[in-house]
């Protein structure tokens, strides 16, 4: 007990370090001035892009302009601290694109490694927190719309009945170990799990699902994910990729 009670002391005594410092930083007791380890560094090309360049954010972030601001809005959310959303939105968005590593993400953006590890984790979180607001299976109203969409895309008639378009992708990871790590090797001959998402006719995701081991063959997977068993796909004929 007195070990623990030492222990807990010396944690107390950390963070009220850590306030102290965070104080002196911000400039007295002006919690909203942003601290100098925190400021943004225009000089890195990634952000003089965004803010000052006004060029296109797709080659480093995968989205348009306009799709990177309904993005901010709908995570923004309150920081006393730190980079602000906007820069971890863009931490987190070009990490994502470039499947790269914290510490090649830390110096594009001129932040410690660290940092880009908690900004990754927390705005994934967010992400994760608004994916049903996003990704949605369209109403009965609008299946007749969708599928006038495909029709014209398709250039013939049959496809008015079509309500998405489905497919999958091997999404390549590091296997688990012991015997079940094979389980993951896909017909590829590398280790990954399974993506399957359903598009409308405009491109946009209307259903994901995930996590199947790589050598567990689509139509299996398709049959046991939530879309086949949801009340829109009850009607609806459901084909099987491949």
């Amino acid at each position: 007990m007195a070990k623990l009670a030492d222990t807990r002391h010396l944690q107390e005594a950390a963070r009220r370090r850590r306030a102290v410092y965070c104080r002196l930083l911000c400039g007295g007791g002006n919690h909203r001035q942003r601290p100098d380890y925190c400021r943004i560094n225009l000089s890195m090309p990634l952000l003089r892009t965004f803010f000052e360049d006004g060029s296109d954010t797709r080659p480093d972030f995968r989205l348009s302009r306009e799709s990177l601001a309904k993005l901010m809005g709908m995570t923004k959310s309150d920081r006393r601290h730190g980079w602000g959303p906007a820069i971890e939105n863009l931490v987190f968005l070009f990490w994502l694109a470039s499947g790269t590593s914290y510490r090649v993400v830390s110096r594009a953006f001129g932040m410690p490694r660290a940092t880009v590890h908690r900004v990754v984790h927390r705005v994934c979180e967010e992400v994760v927190a608004i994916w049903s607001r996003v990704i949605l299976l369209p109403k009965m109203e609008n299946l007749a719309e969708v599928g006038s969409g495909f029709a014209g895309l398709a250039g013939h008639p049959a496809f008015q009945k079509a309500v998405g378009a489905i497919d999958g992708c091997h999404v390549r990871i590091k296997p688990p170990s012991g015997p079940d790590g094979q389980c993951y090797r896909n017909r590829k001959l590398f280790p990954s799990i399974i993506l399957q998402a359903v598009c409308d006719h405009q491109g946009r995701f209307i259903d994901t699902y995930t996590g199947w081991p790589g050598s567990v063959h689509d139509s299996r997977v398709l049959r046991n994910s939530t879309l086949f068993t949801k009340e829109v796909t009850t009607r609806t004929r459901i084909l099987p990729p491949g």
